[in-house]
């Protein structure tokens, strides 16, 4: 395939992909309760964005199928194996303080800005990209080629479950929702919920946490924290002092006659907390200075004595480390207490590939009961890890290191791709080495130069996959 210029083949696709990721990254694909239907089972923006890939693909000569609106796929080629390339149309919520609408994309220096620009939409419209590029070449292809849209990626992954019950497990393939080289292992995802189980009666106490919230999801790092308290009025200047010691930022106000202390840290993905600040644990750490009625102070206790300097599961007594994968990481993305109702927590856990799980599961119970919180696992998606020499492995790593000239070093990753729900699957790209990690941060954005060399390297390894 080395006669072909495939850098030269996608700069003459150069602005349409432009226009159409555009398109794509202007649909709020959030998944909302609000707007489910039959047809649209993760509402209406995820359904919209789903229509519109399906739609293109048909409009360029693709076998378009729609999978009872919780997946769909575009397919091209004829064989027996089936090469399978997973992505996903959902998105995170947008979160505060973005420059400027996360829906209505803009390019500025060179880099294309809104929610899903590099997770994972920029990256779906370029393996889009690369398919089509196979195709209009019209070179041999003796293998099926599918890439499959995923609706549900950064929730419950309802999506591929349901896809996979109804269609065919491709023979092998990659997920572009990662980072170049190649990730040929991903550490288990274990998402938890803590709910606050016997409420005492209200004691007689300083202090009076009214409510108390941080986060939308478990795999979000909280950028934000908000408490209502009633008491006497806190010290601004040392409640100040104290968030910014942990690298955030403090507001004080007043609401129906109680204080209100908000926080702002930083948003990362939880797959790594520590690239980022929790807000609602630097919240939590100044309120647990001070007298609270009993359910209140387990519900502040049970967040800094396990969380705070921690993200590792050592405080929780969990941590464990092996040399695919690395550390066990925690994320604890959610908190919530309401007076009257009490605390909840939401939480992912990331574990290396040799973990011993039900252990993990158990500790993790009986640390809960010591605050009267009661454990409920939501969702346990296993480790993936894919052996080294896999002709998958080999030929992506031939072909990455042809188009780059830099080793196509193997990695290992905390997130979860949709290269796990395959026997055989590795993620791939889009973000290079040395860039900035800025999914579900403000402001992501994706580098347009890099989103064009991933189109040539999935371009090439789609053309080699399927001699």
């Amino acid at each position: 395939m080395t006669q072909i210029n495939w850098m030269e083949e996608v700069l003459k696709r150069k602005d349409d992909y432009l226009k159409q990721t555009i398109e794509l990254l202007n649909i709020e694909s959030v998944y909302d309760e609000a707007t489910i239907t039959k047809e649209a089972p993760m509402g209406k923006g995820i359904n919209e964005a789903l229509t519109y890939m399906l739609n293109l693909g048909e409009k360029d000569g693709f076998i378009p199928k729609n999978v009872d609106g919780f997946a769909g796929h575009l397919e091209m080629g004829s064989g027996e194996e089936l090469v399978g390339i997973l992505c996903h149309l959902d998105v995170v919520p947008a979160g505060d303080g973005w420059s400027h609408d996360p829906f209505d994309a803009i390019i500025k220096d060179g880099n294309i800005y809104a929610r899903g620009a590099i997770d994972d939409k920029g990256p779906t419209m370029a393996a889009y990209y690369a398919m089509k590029i196979v195709k209009e070449l019209g070179l041999p292809i003796n293998k099926r080629v599918r890439m499959i849209l995923g609706t549900d990626e950064e929730s419950q992954w309802r999506c591929v479950d349901h896809y996979f019950e109804k269609e065919e497990m491709p023979t092998m393939g990659f997920a572009p929702d990662a980072d170049f080289p190649i990730i040929y292992a991903e550490k288990g995802i274990l998402d938890i919920n803590f709910k606050q189980m016997q409420l005492n009666e209200d004691n007689e106490s300083e202090y009076k946490l009214v409510s108390f919230s941080s986060g939308r999801r478990v795999n979000m790092v909280p950028d934000y924290a908000k408490a209502i308290v009633s008491g006497p009025s806190f010290d601004q200047e040392a409640f100040t002092k104290h968030i910014s010691e942990l690298g955030c930022k403090a507001q004080v106000s007043e609401e129906n006659g109680h204080q209100v202390l908000a926080v702002e840290g930083v948003s990362v993905h939880g797959m790594e907390p520590d690239k980022g600040k929790n807000a609602g644990i630097a919240l939590a750490s100044f309120l647990n200075q001070f007298e609270f009625n009993v359910n209140a102070d387990r519900f502040l206790k049970f967040i800094v004595e396990n969380f705070k300097g921690d993200s590792r599961g050592k405080n929780m007594g969990v941590a464990f480390n092996d040399d695919i994968t690395g550390d066990l990481t925690i994320n604890l993305g959610i908190m919530q207490y309401e007076e009257n109702n009490g605390g909840s927590f939401g939480l992912t856990l990331r574990y290396p590939v040799t973990t011993d799980i039900d252990f993990v599961i158990t500790t993790l119970t009986e640390r809960g009961s010591k605050y009267s919180f009661e454990f409920n696992e939501i969702k346990n998606s296993k480790p993936h890890h894919v052996p080294k020499d896999h002709p998958l492995i080999q030929t992506l790593q031939k072909v990455y290191e042809e188009q780059t000239g830099e080793e196509a070093t193997l990695l290992t990753i905390g997130g979860g791709t949709y290269a796990r729900s395959l026997s055989a699957g590795v993620a791939f790209g889009p973000l290079f080495l040395g860039k900035p990690e800025v999914a579900h941060q403000k402001d992501e954005y994706a580098e347009i130069d890099d989103l064009l060399k991933a189109i040539a390297i999935y371009a090439q390894s789609i053309a080699e996959l399927v001699k």
